[in-house]
């Protein structure tokens, strides 16, 4: 198995049809990985407190923003997600001059779901990131066994008012700021001579290791990256497909767009096969303020075959998302006992059990598939444009959305239950 994953994509005016910023991920994963979505709420800590990440201790902050988060179920970090100061992040495997290091640090997925607990803009999402980085180190198995599976990460951030792409070597990074139109990216470098922000010793590092004759503009990827791989290629060609796709609805991109580009198995972007795509996220943004951000996740493999249901932060938000949360091993997880990933527990949760039928029979059963699917579609056009009330007008009864998620994972069972 060659792994390849991922591809993320955010949009700003005037590229979206209305003044919103649109951001997508496919979570390109072990085909036998259980992807779950889980909340959790803003919290204050005590001084000297520790946090527990995948593998490895660090200091807590003070206080933590409430998050929405899918992740693969064996890890404590996340693969994308968004805050409740709408910041959103979603990161790609990226490979280099520089080997991935496997002694365990944090994971790029840890990256994630620290900077989205810790930072109130994109901006400061960076800072956390390469702070902590700089800290602790990247690092450690990417898979839920011993295969060797490391990688280095690059992140794509968002908030209501820009992006910003951070791409890593080790400690090494560079950071570009976006500040309209779109980009997407998959699991290459592609940070070339706009480099906005980077590590202090990023050059001088290129520099002595002759990857850059400090002569020339520096170009990032040209200096930090493998050439001429396979795997660079294949992810190179997702990039240019997702651009494409971007641009064919540049000026008039929707949620809907999103979601219709991570449907898109031509592309290569919903990935299929021993890695394929286990979960997706697309975020709506207003850059008004006074209107709440709409983030749809699946929380089940292949998004052809899933709906992308809702979640607004609001108040009040304590019910945790019982049916697409996995089942909990404690202190007898194996990825926390030495030597780590002796066994793979059932992680599946009552939704990815469920959907796994659904798929099968859609899979096998061409005219009942068909119909199944359309149910799914209809249940999704109607939380959709029950969501576009909101983005539009904002929160009347905010109330109504605490148990807005579940409500819509509920439905998507009903669905699944009906006769077909």
């Amino acid at each position: 198995m060659e792994p390849v994953s991922c591809d993320t994509l955010v949009a700003l005016p005037p590229s979206t049809e209305r003044q919103q910023i649109i951001f997508g991920k496919n979570s390109d994963r072990p085909c036998d990985e259980v992807q779950e979505v889980v909340f959790y709420p803003a919290k204050d800590h005590t001084p000297g407190q520790k946090v527990e990440c995948t593998y490895i201790q660090i200091e807590q902050a003070a206080h933590t923003h409430a998050v929405i988060l899918s992740r693969p179920a064996w890890l404590w970090g996340a693969e994308m997600g968004a805050n409740e100061h709408q910041v959103c992040i979603g990161n790609e495997a990226v490979w280099g001059r520089l080997s991935a290091d496997e002694e365990e640090a944090l994971l790029g997925m840890d990256l994630v779901r620290l900077g989205l607990e810790r930072a109130d803009t994109a901006e400061k999402a960076v800072d956390v990131i390469t702070d902590l980085l700089e800290r602790y180190g990247q690092g450690g198995q990417c898979m839920e066994d011993q295969c060797g599976f490391t990688y280095h990460n690059s992140f794509l951030i968002c908030d209501r008012k820009e992006a910003w792409l951070l791409e890593t070597s080790g400690k090494y990074w560079a950071a570009e700021r976006v500040a309209e139109g779109h980009r997407n990216i998959s699991n290459e470098y592609s940070i070339t001579t706009k480099i906005d922000r980077e590590h202090p010793g990023l050059r001088d590092y290129a520099l002595s290791k002759a990857w850059w004759d400090g002569k020339s503009p520096f170009n990032f990827a040209a200096a930090y990256s493998y050439m001429n791989t396979a795997r660079i290629e294949a992810s190179g060609s997702r990039r240019c497909e997702g651009k494409k796709l971007l641009e064919r609805s540049n000026g008039h991109i929707t949620a809907e767009t999103m979601m219709s580009i991570l449907r898109d198995k031509d592309s290569g972007i919903n990935m299929e096969g021993m890695f394929m795509t286990t979960g997706s996220m697309v975020s709506v943004i207003p850059t008004d303020a006074s209107l709440p951000g709409v983030h749809y996740f699946t929380a089940t493999p292949d998004p052809e075959r899933s709906v992308f249901k809702p979640f607004v932060f609001v108040k009040n938000i304590e019910r945790q998302m019982e049916k697409t949360s996995s089942p909990s091993y404690g202190a007898d997880d194996p990825v926390k006992k030495q030597p780590r990933f002796q066994r793979k527990p059932d992680r599946k949760h009552k939704l990815f059990v469920k959907h796994e039928v659904v798929a099968a029979i859609i899979e096998s059963h061409a005219d009942r598939g068909a119909k199944l699917v359309e149910r799914m579609r209809q249940l999704e056009r109607e939380k959709i444009s029950e969501m576009d009330v909101i983005l539009c007008y904002g929160l009347v009864e905010p109330d109504l959305l605490v148990d807005l998620f579940p409500r819509s994972v509920q439905a998507e069972l009903s669905v699944y239950g009906e006769k077909s």
